[in-house]
């Protein structure tokens, strides 16, 4: 059974990084991003993480979901759309009447439909530019 936390370690968060191919963080700015983070939830089973998404949200209108990402073994069982779900539901939780707020993602290639299918737009579009990022290094 699968069930849901709001904690991690460096070394889960590393290893969850790496399993979907992405760059290993040193672990002082792991610390630091998850003390920053508006909400983390981590898939967990039998004490195993895997599965995690962050949500970095200024307390206003701009919100940013990060570091989506399942071990390969665990996908195609919901557990990604429940992540999301969490995340979603947190963010509405926090709407009052009149209140906005843009929700923005970086989707990994191929990942695309996921989200898609949660209400996201995929950008270039009419009125949106594409996408963007920039990784500068020490």
């Amino acid at each position: 059974m699968i069930t849901y936390t709001n904690s991690i370690t460096v070394e889960e968060y590393n290893m969850l990084r790496a399993s979907a191919g992405w760059s290993v963080i040193h672990p002082e700015q792991i610390l630091a991003g998850l003390k920053g983070s508006a909400l983390i939830i981590v898939a967990k089973h039998n004490e195993r993480s895997v599965g995690m998404a962050r949500l970095v949200w200024d307390g206003g209108f701009a919100a940013l979901i990060k570091d989506v990402v399942v071990l390969p073994e665990y996908q195609g069982q919901g557990v990604g759309t429940i992540l999301m779900t969490q995340i979603m539901d947190y963010l509405k939780s926090k709407l009052k009447p009149g209140y906005i707020i843009q929700v923005d993602l970086m989707a990994a290639k191929g990942k695309e439909n996921f989200y898609e299918k949660m209400g996201f737009l995929i950008r270039p579009r009419e009125n949106r530019g594409a996408g963007m990022d920039l990784w500068i290094k020490g």
